[in-house]
């Protein structure tokens, strides 16, 4: 129907979702067990290579924990792009460091090599790159750098899924730990969750550890083991971050479906390029050669000469009933962060957020709600 709404998004969850969640609830077992070890380890598989995969209840946890066993505490700093959700920056708080904020490439969107070499000083301890959009990061780059200063880097992948750098998965491309999202409008999902994946064996015992109450013991090993469930100890002071099995058992499913989900993606991300083009617009940037672009966004910026600012565009397509979004005000302007960045110039996230825009981008996008974003965008930008 030409009146219908377009959403923002809609999840594409289907029978063999609802089936995987229903016979996990007719099991018995509801919290951390078995579906939890299988998506694990499907997950790990997904990313290749020699990697540890740990559920947890959210990107922001697996930041949370990755960052904790890399030992990052009081005193320490980590680089953080501006551009970013505030869940990269936030997670640094928790443990007393600072992040220190740096800009994007105007062309890319990511955080800039230049300018996190800029930053550098002897508190530094982490890099956390986030993929922005799904376009990954030059982690080539960012990997030299951090090597010749011994420096960390903790990969924010929460819009990276599927994506790689150089025939490398996100996940074992470069950084020491990765955190991905599985929030619902994720290219998969799990309601709420997340995975931190390392190959680093102490970044992982440590984190396992750390997702729950700090005890020495896995939580499924402590009802399946032949020892008594009540011999444990608690090493540290943890945290309750560990994944439901209903939600891993969505997750197994929506991960199995992936790479289905991402050929989606780039149809509608084609689309959207093909006939969008010639409008007063930038297009999103492209996958640099040889890299996998996620598409978990679809970012307009408006040029100058556009008939109409950003937030007149976005009342136009919300009065045409489409849904948009802007991804992201940037930290340093947001009233807790600003004190943090005082004094720093951020002339490319600044320009960038003046005029972005999101489009809607989800698998199950029907070609004619597509169109309808589509001719909106034409029909408000060609006035």
């Amino acid at each position: 129907m030409a009146d219908t709404p377009v959403p923002f998004f809609r999840p594409s969850i289907g029978e063999a979702e609802i089936q995987a969640v229903s016979e996990c609830l007719r099991s018995g077992w509801l919290t951390t067990g078995p579906k939890c070890r299988d998506f694990e380890a499907a997950f790990a598989a997904h990313v290749g290579g020699d990697v540890t995969a740990l559920a947890v209840t959210s990107a922001t946890a697996a930041l949370h924990l990755g960052l904790e066993a890399m030992g990052v505490g009081p005193g320490d700093e980590v680089i953080v792009p501006t551009l970013t959700f505030t869940a990269t920056a936030e997670v640094v708080r928790y443990l007393g460091a600072e992040p220190v904020f740096v800009d994007i490439e105007p062309d890319t969107l990511c955080i800039c090599p230049d300018a996190v070499e800029a930053a550098i000083t002897p508190r530094t301890k982490v890099i956390m790159p986030v993929h922005f959009a799904g376009r990954m990061c030059d982690m080539t780059a960012l990997r030299a750098l951090a090597d010749r200063h011994g420096l960390r880097i903790l990969d924010d992948a929460a819009h990276a899924l599927p994506a790689s750098h150089q025939g490398m998965s996100v996940g074992r491309c470069g950084a020491d730990a990765t955190a991905f999202s599985f929030y619902a409008n994720k290219t998969m999902t799990t309601g709420e969750g997340g995975m931190l994946v390392t190959a680093d064996p102490d970044i992982a015992a440590r984190a396992r550890i750390m997702r729950l109450h700090g005890i020495d013991r896995d939580v499924f090993n402590r009802f399946t083991d032949t020892r008594s469930s009540a011999i444990y100890d608690v090493v540290a002071p943890g945290y309750k971050y560990n994944m439901t099995d209903m939600a891993a058992a969505l997750g197994t499913v929506q991960l199995g479906r992936v790479e289905a989900f991402h050929a989606a993606r780039i149809r509608l991300v084609e689309r959207y390029d093909s006939a969008l083009a010639g409008l007063p617009v930038i297009l999103p940037p492209h996958a640099a050669k040889g890299d996998v672009h996620s598409w978990h966004l679809y970012i307009l910026q408006l040029k100058d000469e556009a008939p109409m600012d950003r937030d007149g565009f976005i009342q136009g397509l919300k009065d045409a009933g489409i849904g948009s979004s802007v991804h992201y005000r940037p930290l340093h302007q947001m009233s807790y962060w600003s004190s943090r960045a005082t004094g720093q110039a951020f002339p490319h996230a600044d320009a960038y957020f003046n005029r972005c825009v999101t489009l809607p981008l989800f698998m199950a996008m029907t070609d004619e709600e597509q169109a309808r974003v589509i001719e909106t965008v034409r029909r408000l930008l060609s006035a």
